[in-house]
């Protein structure tokens, strides 16, 4: 039998912003713990001035020690990363079963190159359906709405591709991330 996972969410800005837009932010639910590093807390407060951390239920605010990862700091120049990207994957690289969320596709690069596992607003919109958070019906007619909605750069041809990947293969039930 599989063991059960409780994973920790730990952000960077994009999809706090983006599931703010789209009055989501309940599908962070069901997380062990969120962690939202400082940098990014002030990065989403400039986007989304009343969402600064303290709003989201179980967020645990802080910044990871000094002293990054030489192999994390060698990824985030070849990168370029930003200093919230960089904390977020500090973050998640030190913490058991850390799961990173971006919409960032060199933060998502850099989470894989690391051995980081990564999730973006979409994966956790289609991640509230399998936990059973949102019914697929509200996740479809969101999808369907995010390039109004939300200031989320996705192509058209990946939403419906991913909204008809819902539609025809319901994810299954549990928790994974």
């Amino acid at each position: 039998m599989a063991e059960h996972v409780l994973w920790t969410a730990v952000c960077d800005a994009g999809p706090l912003i983006h599931l703010d837009e789209l009055d989501c932010l309940d599908v962070l639910d069901g997380f062990a713990r969120i962690l939202i590093p400082d940098a990014v807390r002030s990065e989403v407060g400039r986007h989304r001035p009343r969402l600064a951390g303290a709003d989201i239920p179980g967020a645990i605010l802080g910044t990871p020690g000094r002293t990054r990862p030489d192999r994390l700091v060698a990824v985030g120049r070849l990168l370029s990363l930003h200093t919230g990207e960089m904390e977020a994957l500090h973050l998640a690289l030190v913490e058991p079963h850390g799961l990173l969320l971006t919409d960032d596709t060199a933060a998502r690069l850099a989470a894989r190159q690391l051995g980081v596992r990564a999730h973006g607003t979409v994966g956790l919109l289609i991640r509230s359906v399998r936990m059973g958070r949102r019914s697929k019906a509200e996740i479809l007619e969101v999808l369907a709405s995010i390039q109004e909605r939300s200031s989320l750069h996705i192509s058209r041809s990946l939403l419906v591709e991913c909204m008809g990947a819902l539609k025809a293969h319901p994810p299954p039930g549990g928790i994974p991330p």
